[in-house]
């Protein structure tokens, strides 16, 4: 007798064996298929997100650079130059990659000629300011001297991220194109109380506190937005690496190697900067050396 019966090889069961087998093998396939078009997906929407990042990034890039512009009015020199009376001499606006125009220097040796390279954020700058701010503005505003200055943003990456010399540039530049008489006094104003370098430095809200209190009351609004919106940061950073560059007009000096840099006539004082004696000793020989190489030597005696 046959143990098992006879039904285990019938047509029935083989037909349901390969039945199942070519399901199985379709299922198989079928998953491979959807397996290959998630694959697809996923790496497509990888590649979105790729785009769609880097585009991100290009815009805030973008947006974080601004263009160049128009430097301020009443700078063209890079510098403010002020005269007798207080009164900052007007100039138009420098336009972008023109190159600045040198005030012309009185060379009578009459008047001195100082020019002062100044970080807001720089102590020696505030030391020389302290000694010497008094003084100058007493020459200056009898006529008897000019003052140029040219702030610069040498310091901008010492003040904890915050952009201090760059902003405090820029709102000196603010003042000049819409208050330019006022550029001394608030020049001035913020070496009061001055920030510690590496300390983040006045807030653009406290910078026009102080152009509030150093007495500016013209277009207070539009310095305001100047400053907030940084109207001539560009203008600063494009000034700033023209003086390190060099050369410096109506001087031998190649280039400016930090602040202050302070010229009178053209000659560079390397003296005590809280020395106010020491300085105004400097300024006169100068101006009696611009005196003597300025007066016309007399004509040898005819038949002597």
């Amino acid at each position: 007798m046959t143990i098992g019966g006879s039904g285990d090889g019938s047509p029935a069961k083989n037909r349901r064996r390969d039945a199942a087998r070519v399901k199985a093998k379709q299922l198989r396939v079928s998953q491979k298929k959807k397996d290959r078009r998630n694959k697809v997906f996923l790496q497509g929407g990888i590649a979105i997100a790729a785009v769609a990042i880097v585009v991100l990034v290009s815009v805030i890039i973008m947006n974080s650079i601004k263009p160049a512009g128009p430097g301020p009015k009443n700078m063209a020199s890079d510098g403010a130059l002020i005269g007798e009376g207080m009164v900052t001499s007007l100039t138009p606006a420098l336009q972008p990659d023109a190159n600045p125009r040198p005030s012309k220097p009185d060379t009578t040796g009459a008047v001195a000629n100082i020019r002062i390279y100044v970080d807001y954020l720089c102590p020696l700058c505030g030391d020389f300011e302290d000694a010497n701010n008094k003084q100058i503005a007493q020459w200056v505003d009898s006529g008897a001297a000019t003052v140029e200055i040219h702030p610069v943003a040498i310091l901008t990456s010492k003040s904890a991220g915050t952009k201090y010399s760059l902003r405090a540039a820029n709102a000196t530049a603010c003042v000049a194109n819409y208050s330019p008489d006022d550029f001394f006094a608030f020049s001035s104003a913020l070496f009061v109380d001055q920030p510690k370098e590496t300390s983040p430095g006045r807030s653009d809200d406290e910078i026009k506190t102080v152009v509030r209190k150093s007495g500016v009351n013209t277009a207070l609004s539009d310095i305001n937005a100047c400053i907030e919106d940084g109207t001539y940061e560009s203008w600063v950073t494009a000034a700033t690496n023209r003086a390190l560059d060099g050369p410096i007009p109506n001087s031998s000096m190649e280039s400016i190697i930090g602040t202050p840099t302070i010229l009178v006539n053209g000659k560079p004082y390397t003296g005590s900067l809280e020395d106010p004696k020491e300085f105004a000793s400097f300024v006169q020989v100068a101006l009696g050396e611009t005196y003597s190489t300025s007066t016309p030597t007399p004509d040898p005696t005819p038949g002597g």
